[in-house]
């Protein structure tokens, strides 16, 4: 049994190839190697910048005694969990349930068919710290699965683990006679200001993770009803965000999360899916509140995104690890972006400017990381140092602007953080959604570079033909068949640049997506979307994704996608599909909103209905785009259309529809000029030529 990774196509399982462990790719070689040697199999499941999986790879999975072990007793399987998120799914589930939390690295021992026995996720080499020594594991797994009496107690039990996680992921509840309501909102939002830290911002007393779904919830409620508490939950946790080590003050961008309450020290990995999130909750905050460092945050993320995480020809890579190498070889977490005083006035050149930058962003001798080093933060506000230092906020800021630009000149001189370069389609529509929302409210240029990577998912992973998508790309490689977040994160990224650009081509691609959704992952018999499409393959359960997590839930994109499009084609059963599973799934929801912000804010769109606004012009006016711009519209629907009806007709026939949609049926330009119509639940403005004018329609002020 050889060591089967140098082919593999993902940077996290390459990481591997050259290991003395025999490691297997998740295919059914692997799968049937285990059957004909009757012996289980050891699952490891991770990712590329992963921290943890670094550090059992380098304690366990480097040592030959170990690998002489897991060789000859297992058949040794390693997975990517961003390439195979079913998998990871369902076995992380079984951790779960079991150890009540999880993890990566995921460890796993199967049984030949593939049912979970016993379950883990980092073990070091040794006993420590209660627990065993992942040698020690080994040998009393083994031991256990050659004895035949210990042999039918694990497979007894992986039969009741395998049951469990089947009836837990699978099975869908009744359907409600109805979905929930737009009381539902306000529920989600209060539930959100009673388990939130007012203190430091975001949710929690230890580790701090982005919740941009829960913002969202805030901003939408905050605007129906006035409350003040959601608006300041929601601002004091972007601030935060802002403020803390979870944002690369040096070279923009945020990573995965924060290790303390007070958002200090990160967890340093940049994942694409949290710099595209947490931008489009930037943007909701900016609109409503006008605080310029929500937008000066967005901006320097997307400007990260552009510099580190595009491929030359549009998509969007997928992480930056948090690990880098030290001047001494070594690899240590948060090399790259962590100083030292002594760091800093070495790369500024004057020492005032060197002095600012230390006290703006924290750097002491002391430090608040690691080996005295210190991780940025906004510890001094520009009009604090122009007070201390007796001149005026415009020196200030120019001075640190100057100070940042050489200490990131001389932080590119570093050891880099490694790179996975898998271009996978969902990660691709969030950042794609991002960009479009930036277009409109920041700057119109943010299309492009949102265009650019639609058109190179259309291109690499788009079958028009079968109407399918694939998840990855790498060097040219394409593969897996996609999921169901991939076809709704790609919808929506496809329907929002629609929105951003008025080009009908990427309404047709969403429409497309969104038939995908409805055709191979709604089970009309369950009433539910399942995560897997219905010829995918088969494992313990066939998963449901509706909590988020890293990324919001599938599902609730997937309904948020469908309810968007059905204005356009209302005879293709995508609000029947939407309502299906909010029916199904609303007692889930209305029990905790927050754990399933993506659900209920689809569950929101669909109860409070879309401001739909029908733009019909050659083009968005500027006068219009500067409204949008400044207008926070948590349900808007921006659909543009030819002015006359020949255009519309010709669009039409584009999108394969026999029938101009509602949405664009008698939404003519009037006078010559550019015309925009306000519709919300059937019923529409007068055609206006100014959209705030529409918009004070809309209001209900006249």
């Amino acid at each position: 049994m050889d060591n089967r990774l140098d082919e593999a196509a993902s940077p996290y399982l390459e990481q591997h190839a050259d290991n003395p462990v025999a490691w297997q790719p998740w295919d059914e070689t692997a799968l049937a190697l285990a059957r004909d040697r009757d012996v289980p199999i050891f699952l490891s499941i991770g990712y590329a910048a992963c921290h943890w999986c670094h550090v059992m790879a380098e304690e366990s999975f480097e040592d030959p005694a170990i690998a002489e072990r897991l060789n000859r007793e297992f058949v040794p399987i390693k997975v990517d969990r961003e390439e195979r998120p079913d998998v990871d799914s369902v076995y992380m589930r079984v951790c779960q349930m079991v150890r009540g939390q999880g993890g990566w690295p995921l460890s796993v021992f199967l049984t030949p068919g593939g049912k979970p026995f016993q379950v883990g996720t980092y073990f070091p080499p040794t006993p420590k710290r209660g627990m065993p020594g992942f040698g020690q594991l080994l040998d009393e797994v083994a031991d256990a699965w050659n004895d035949p009496d210990e042999r039918a107690d694990l497979e007894e039990r992986a039969d009741q683990w395998s049951a469990a996680v089947a009836g837990d992921l699978e099975d869908a509840p009744e359907p409600r006679d109805a979905a929930p309501d737009s009381s539902l909102l306000e529920a989600a939002a209060e539930a959100a200001v009673r388990g939130a830290d007012r203190e430091h911002g975001g949710w929690g007393r230890g580790q701090k993770f982005p919740q941009p779904g829960r913002i969202h919830l805030l901003f939408r409620a905050y605007d129906r009803t006035g409350d003040d508490a959601y608006l300041d939950v929601a601002t004091e946790t972007l601030t935060a965000m802002c403020a803390g080590g979870l944002y690369d003050h040096v070279g923009g961008g945020f990573h995965r999360y924060c290790v303390d309450r007070d958002w200090t020290v990160p967890h340093f990995e940049k994942m694409l899916y949290d710099n595209a999130e947490i931008p489009r909750a930037l943007l909701a905050g900016y609109q409503v509140t006008g605080d310029a460092r929500y937008a000066e945050a967005a901006r320097g993320t997307f400007e990260f995104v552009e510099q580190e995480l595009t491929h030359s020809e549009g998509g969007f890579y997928s992480t930056l690890d948090a690990e880098s190498e030290t001047a001494d070889g070594d690899r240590e977490e948060g090399a790259y972006y962590v100083w030292t005083p002594e760091a800093v006035q070495a790369a500024v050149v004057d020492d005032t400017d060197a002095s600012l930058f230390c006290d703006r962003y924290g750097v002491t001798e002391a430090g608040n990381f690691e080996g005295d080093t210190t991780v940025l933060t906004a510890s001094a506000t520009v009009a604090e140092l122009a007070d201390a230092h007796g001149e005026d906020p415009g020196s200030i800021e120019e001075r640190l602007g100057r100070a940042r630009e050489q200490v990131s000149a001389a932080r590119s001189d570093r050891p880099r953080p490694p790179r996975d370069e898998k271009v996978l389609a969902g990660w691709n529509g969030l950042m794609i959604s991002a960009l479009a929302e930036g277009a409109l409210v920041l700057d119109g240029g943010y299309a492009d570079a949102a265009t650019d990577a639609l058109a190179f998912c259309r291109e690499h992973l788009w079958d028009a033909d079968a109407g399918r998508l694939a998840r990855r790309f790498r060097d040219g490689d394409v593969g897996i068949p996609g999921y169901l977040e991939d076809y709704a994160f790609l919808g929506r990224g496809a329907l929002d640049a629609y929105q951003a650009t008025g080009d009908v081509d990427h309404l047709a691609f969403a429409l497309d997506l969104a038939r995908a959704v409805r055709d191979a992952f709604y089970d009309e018999a369950a009433d539910t979307l399942y995560f897997t499409p219905d010829d995918g393959e088969s494992l313990l359960a066939r998963p449901q994704e509706l909590t988020d997590a890293s990324t919001p839930a599938s599902t609730g994109v997937a309904v948020q996608l469908l309810t968007a499009v059905e204005p356009f084609a209302p005879e293709a059963g995508f609000g029947e599909v939407a309502e299906a599973v909010l029916r199904t799934h609303a007692d889930t929801i209305e029990s905790n909103p927050l754990s399933h912000a993506a659900l209920a804010l689809a569950a929101d769109d669909r109860a409070s209905g879309h401001l739909e606004l029908t733009v019909a012009a050659d083009g968005l006016p500027a006068g219009f785009r500067e409204s949008l711009a400044s207008t926070y519209l948590p349900t808007r629907l921006l659909s543009g259309r030819p002015p006359g009806e020949p255009g519309v007709e010709a669009w039409t026939d584009r999108l394969g529809l026999s029938e101009v949609p509602p949405i664009w049926a008698d939404r003519s330009a009037r006078d010559g000029r550019p015309t925009v119509y306000a519709c919300r639940d059937f019923s529409c403005s007068p055609p206006k030529h100014d959209l705030d004018a529409a918009l004070s329609w809309a209001r209900g002020d006249d």
